[in-house]
């Protein structure tokens, strides 16, 4: 196993990828942190971990807050001794056109997939680094952060923080022998997509299910991705087999995306 005896903490490992990555990395070895804002849908994934026979600890968690950030940190170290591992997956979106964004959409999306990521990585990176054996820091990013699209321009640009942000961690970490890398996902399966197909739905006069259809239709490996398509990319970027790579971001998009 991959990840044998590390502790791993997951933010929006509730549902979605993020369980999907839980899962995974139990199944792996590791002993894992589930953190969510939704405090059942947390326990709930923790508690199929245990029926595995793997250790998890549920952590309720807004990672706007620095003080809930810390929480997840905290509740590693209580419950497995320390922290090797962090996946910042928890995100958010908005389907919304240029001229009709506002300083709350923005705020918003910023708060959760910019700002979350920023308070999460630096609890997570004084831990590593006091603990003196280096480790790993996994971004969730989008291939929507590879380019602009008219009616996702918040997102969008959220998205390639997430990239830039992971680069600029990276080279601050590296020196601690901590590795940054990320994972730009495509149209996942989840319940985040089912609202947005709504959202482009209701913007472009369609009827509900069609634009995932028609998104789906345009993805080379002809099929809408699924969480678990995340998971092997994930193992890789938290196991030794990535040890001397860092600062990068991995397409698992189906081919959707050739940046």
């Amino acid at each position: 196993m991959k990840l044998e005896g590390k502790a791993a903490a997951i933010t929006g490992a509730g549902s979605g990828m993020g369980k999907a990555i839980a899962l995974a990395y139990a199944r792996e070895g590791a002993k894992v942190v589930v953190a969510d804002i939704n405090l059942d849908a947390a326990q709930a994934v923790a508690a199929e971990i245990g029926a595995g026979g793997r250790e998890a600890a549920a952590v309720q968690i807004d990672v706007r807050d620095q003080a809930q950030a810390q929480a997840i940190v905290d509740a590693a170290v209580q419950s497995f001794g320390g922290l090797d591992i962090l996946v910042n997956n928890a995100g958010v979106g908005r389907i919304i056109p240029f001229l009709e964004t506002t300083n709350e959409d923005w705020d918003f999306m910023f708060d959760v997939n910019c700002k979350g990521l920023l308070w999460c990585s630096q609890a997570a990176a004084r831990q590593m680094i006091a603990q003196g054996r280096g480790g790993k820091i996994i971004n969730l990013a989008s291939q929507a952060g590879r380019r602009g699209e008219a009616l996702v321009l918040a997102y969008c640009a959220s998205k390639a923080c997430v990239i830039s942000m992971t680069q600029s961690m990276a080279l601050a970490l590296a020196e601690h022998k901590i590795n940054v890398n990320g994972i730009a996902p495509g149209i996942v399966d989840t319940p985040f997509w089912v609202e947005v197909d709504k959202q482009f739905a209701r913007l472009l006069g369609w009827e509900v299910g069609e634009p995932k259809r028609r998104f789906v239709a345009s993805i080379p490996l002809g099929r809408i991705e699924q969480p678990e398509d995340v998971t092997g990319a994930a193992i890789f970027l938290a196991s030794s087999d990535s040890d001397y790579m860092t600062q990068q971001t991995l397409n698992v998009d189906g081919g959707n995306w050739p940046g």
